[in-house]
């Protein structure tokens, strides 16, 4: 199934990673690849995706991305620590020069009062600088996890534009 809004915003991080001479990795969780995906459906994209990682699991984010074990435990996986944790391993474990990562509670269970279906954090990191932001998406998982790309994507672009 072709998803013209994901092609679109791909070739248009792929040209921006390109213009400002950028590699990109990605960190997901509740994503589970999606992003990836989306990014090496483009043509050429070896030239600015060097890969990614799907953690999801807390033993994979410990693992693979340095999250730390006390982190997980204090501030839970779906977390503003945690995603910051994830962007930077990402960029210690690569070559990459920018990172994107998501974590979040795609449903339909799995969600709490505090943090109910649909939450999702975000960060984008390079060497110098980290940011992360919450979100929530309404609809079904496939509907939370689509939304979940097309933000992280639109985000990582205008993150390096002030790059």
């Amino acid at each position: 199934m072709q998803d013209e809004r994901l092609e679109q915003l791909a070739q248009e991080t792929g040209r921006l990673l390109s213009w400002k001479r950028l590699t990109m990795t990605a960190a997901e969780s509740c994503t589970g690849g999606w992003i990836a995906k989306v990014m090496t459906d483009v043509a050429g994209s070896s030239a600015w995706f060097e890969g990614g990682f799907v953690t999801y699991s807390n033993q994979s984010k410990m693992g693979m991305l340095d999250v730390r074990a006390d982190t997980l435990e204090y501030f839970g996986a779906v977390s503003e620590q945690v995603v910051l944790q994830m962007a930077r391993g990402a960029l210690a474990h690569s070559s990459a020069d920018v990172s994107v990562a998501v974590s979040g509670i795609a449903g339909p269970g799995g969600g709490s009062q505090h943090k109910p279906v649909g939450t999702v954090w975000m960060a984008w990191a390079d060497r110098e600088r980290a940011v992360a932001r919450r979100y929530w998406f309404a609809g079904d998982r496939q509907q939370v996890r689509r939304q979940a790309v097309i933000h992280a994507l639109e985000q990582l672009g205008a993150f390096c534009v002030r790059k």
